[in-house]
């Protein structure tokens, strides 16, 4: 079902390439320029359903097809940040989104069954024993293949430099990045890296392009992940750019499989961008003000502190979900965490999300929701647009903010009475956590 798909996206990649004498302005560019690693990925991703030496499942293969379609709308999405003309698009784009979403309806209807495998220390058994070890040691730098530090007393000075040099391929390549804080913008392309700081607030990765500054919200990133089975734990990544600078990411992860565990990302709007595939957050801080979590990846925050911070229009949403077809199995779940205010809020409403795209999906599962949310709940983005296509769930929240009384009546917005319900979007179900997780070394919860 995918082999056409493929056949289109190849072309689609061919032709994007060319196209870079047809941008106008520097801006087009910059909008191109994100296009062609999103249209490289597509192809990798629906070529990994299609791959005769490695059999893959029917939730990996809705994993993959969902990221190949959510490249393409990020592509386009790029073009329409920047007000630039998307006429480039169609020469890309042919009919790559309608075979996908084909493939997508048609997988979907697959009824081969998942096997859920055995959980081991709280984490799903993605996550295999040596990982666990490196996560939990409290001496990383006896464990890495390379040390970062600015002082000159490590292999690199700067963890860019570090990242480059890390070789696909092999086993767990290992990072660890000593106290400091570096300016710089990261790109990890490879697989199976492990990024590992000295804690939050003390080894620290900041930059801040944003769209106000020229960049997209793609290109914005101060560190963008797209190497499969990342995981990174105790450092900070920030955004400076400022709340008026609009979309500014901090962190951008695009990694299937990947872990953040014990991370801080900060940033106003737009800061922790779950581009797509499978991720798990736990025990992570995340401070921002408008769509501060967004994208389409399927994602769990596990134990995670989310901070509401001072925004210049008055009004902040923690997430923008991004999911444009019904058949995507992603979505943000929110699970056993902790939503309040950042030292410098004060009377500003918050809201839990908003619908950023047409299926737009978020639950919050046992979350303390404190007095800063918004009686209603949620805001719609534009009008009517997504309300009855859209899926907000909330699901045995506590705190001042957690009474869903006054809640918004919209057709997609449900209060999840069912514990068979509310498991969908547990990590165990929701990103199939039990054959990856347990080998990360992070501890988690498997079911509610």
């Amino acid at each position: 079902m995918a082999t056409p798909c493929l056949r289109s996206a190849s072309d689609a990649e061919v032709n994007t390439r060319g196209l870079g004498a047809k941008c106008r302005n520097n801006l087009e560019k910059t909008a191109w320029s994100d296009c062609l690693p999103l249209y490289e990925n597509t192809v990798h991703r629906i070529n990994m359903t299609v791959d005769p030496n490695k059999k893959c499942s029917q939730f990996e293969m809705q994993t993959w097809l969902s990221t190949a379609l959510t490249n393409l709308e990020t592509c386009k999405d790029g073009f329409q940040e920047l007000g630039v003309g998307d006429y480039l698009l169609p020469l890309m784009n042919n009919n790559v989104s309608s075979l996908i979403s084909n493939a997508l309806a048609m997988n979907k209807g697959n009824k081969s069954s998942y096997n859920e495998p055995s959980y081991q220390n709280g984490f799903p058994t993605w996550v295999n024993r040596g990982d666990r070890k490196l996560l939990q040691s409290s001496s990383p730098a006896s464990h890495a293949n390379a040390v970062v530090a600015q002082d000159g007393s490590g292999d690199y000075k700067t963890i860019g430099s570090a990242v480059a040099a890390a070789k696909s391929g092999g086993g767990r390549y290992v990072i660890y990045v000593k106290a400091g804080t570096y300016n710089e913008h990261i790109d990890v392309k490879s697989d199976n890296i492990m990024l590992v700081g000295d804690g939050m607030g003390k080894t620290i990765i900041t930059g801040s392009k944003s769209v106000g500054g020229g960049s997209t919200s793609f290109g914005s990133s101060t560190m963008g992940v797209t190497g499969d089975r990342f995981i990174g734990r105790g450092f900070t990544v920030r955004n400076t750019a400022g709340p008026k600078n609009h979309q500014a990411v901090a962190l951008r992860s695009g990694s299937d499989l990947s872990v953040f565990y014990e991370c801080s990302f900060e940033g106003y709007q737009d800061t922790l961008y779950v581009l797509s595939n499978r991720q798990f957050y736990k025990e992570c801080n995340i401070y921002g003000t408008v769509d501060f979590i967004f994208g389409n990846a399927a994602v769990v925050l596990q134990n995670c502190n989310i901070y509401a911070r001072d925004p210049p229009n008055k009004t902040n949403t923690l997430t923008a979900q991004g999911r444009t077809d019904p058949n995507q199995n992603t979505g943000i779940s929110i699970h056993n965490c902790r939503v309040a205010a950042a030292s410098s809020l004060s009377g500003v409403k918050t809201y839990l999300g908003r619908p950023w795209k047409q299926y737009s999906r978020t639950v919050y599962i046992k979350t303390y929701l404190d007095g800063i949310v918004n009686p209603a709940g949620w805001l719609p983005w534009s009008g009517s647009f997504a309300l009855n296509t859209l899926y907000y769930g909330e699901y045995m929240n506590t705190g001042p903010g957690s009474s869903t009384a006054n809640r918004v009546k919209w057709k997609g917005y449900h209060v999840i009475t069912s514990a068979t319900e509310a498991a969908r979007f547990t990590p165990g179900n929701f990103i199939a956590g039990g054959s990856w997780l347990p080998g990360t070394g992070v501890p988690w919860t498997s079911g509610l």
